[in-house]
């Protein structure tokens, strides 16, 4: 497989503090682990306090499929699913 750089936009329901408290618990960090996701970056927009990015490396197609199953835990850190565009990139 190869190694694949996902990009997620999305909305949140909370300040971006209240939800990058969520992001970087220690369980978060530990489904990340569990599943060989490598979380690079997370920001919110300058120009939109609801508007949040998060970029993760795996291999293929294995960020995606967690985001999936994980419907229940993304939304209790105030991420609204449903706003979420995923795009993914692969290094030529």
């Amino acid at each position: 497989m190869a190694l694949e750089t996902t990009v997620f936009t999305f909305k949140i329901s909370v300040p971006f503090a209240d939800w990058a408290k969520g992001f970087d618990s220690p369980e978060v960090v530990a489904m990340h682990e569990a599943n060989a996701i490598k979380p690079l970056y997370r920001g919110v927009s300058k120009d939109d306090p609801e508007s949040v990015v998060v970029i993760h490396q795996a291999e293929e197609g294995i960020a995606k499929a967690f985001f999936e199953a994980s419907r229940e835990a993304v939304e209790a850190t105030g991420h609204i699913y449903d706003s979420t565009v995923i795009t993914s990139y692969l290094a030529g």
